[in-house]
């Protein structure tokens, strides 16, 4: 592919976590969660993005997240569990993208806040329609995502590069 050509991501927050008595990088979804989980996954499938990769936190609860998500998709991407995507500022999260193949043209990344929103608003140097204001209204909460859009290769993927394209939270 020619990295003139406009590359997609989706920035994913993992679903509503459950708060057992375990280390946080084991806490599993609620049942909300589950629930909330496979919504997006319909509401990423109507995108119409065709996914190359998948990268997604370590995290039991991203990991869960995912897997609900990933079955309502047309088609499913490669998935790379990666272990720097947990508890990874947006500067970090940026440093991962910069590593992906140029052969991946579209790719969602499943991890947490506050990192996840934080990179969609650094990232997002326009918006179209009305994405940003309904992202800064309700804010990131478990299982939004936004699409953002941007050209060149993932080298050169930085602050204020792309177009926050679609903004989607479940409702409450």
């Amino acid at each position: 592919m020619s990295v003139a050509e406009p590359r997609r991501i989706v920035l994913f927050r993992h679903a509503k976590a459950d708060w057992p008595q375990v280390t946080d990088h084991e806490r599993p979804l609620a049942e909300r969660g589950r629930k909330d989980a496979a919504v997006a996954g319909r509401r990423l499938a109507g995108t119409g993005v065709p996914f190359d990769l998948a990268l997604c936190s370590t995290a039991t609860r991203t990991r869960e997240t995912w897997k609900l998500a990933v079955h309502e998709l047309p088609q499913r991407p490669k998935t790379v569990y990666e272990e720097r995507v947990y508890e990874a500022s947006p500067g970090e999260l940026i440093a991962v993208l910069n590593e992906t193949p140029d052969d991946v043209r579209n790719l969602i990344l499943v991890g947490h806040n506050p990192g996840i929103q934080g990179l969609a608003e650094v990232l997002s140097g326009s918006a179209e329609g009305d994405a940003r204001e309904r992202m800064t209204r309700r804010g990131f909460p478990a299982a939004a995502f936004a699409l953002v859009s941007f050209e060149g290769s993932w080298k050169t993927l930085e602050p204020g590069v792309a177009t926050l394209l679609d903004y989607w939270a479940p409702s409450e």
